[in-house]
């Protein structure tokens, strides 16, 4: 998210990548240290200042650390 970025845009862009077959997508909100997780036909899942991604079974393997990218 850049900080000209709507939390309520992108959150509807997720929708959207899920409606046309994205398995993983994660909205990074640096300016509240907040990551949400979403994946098709589940609750999205929240999480409060992580220091790591990982992509589990759609990404086997991919670990994003978030020490960079909060700064």
């Amino acid at each position: 998210r850049s900080p000209t970025d709507s939390l309520s845009e992108l959150r509807q862009k997720m929708g959207e990548y899920l409606e046309n077959g994205a398995r993983l997508g994660w909205l990074i909100d640096p300016q509240n240290r907040r990551v949400e997780i979403y994946r098709p036909q589940q609750e999205i899942e929240v999480g409060e200042d992580p220091t790591k991604l990982s992509g589990g079974d759609v990404l086997p393997g991919l670990v994003l650390r978030l020490n960079r990218i909060w700064g």
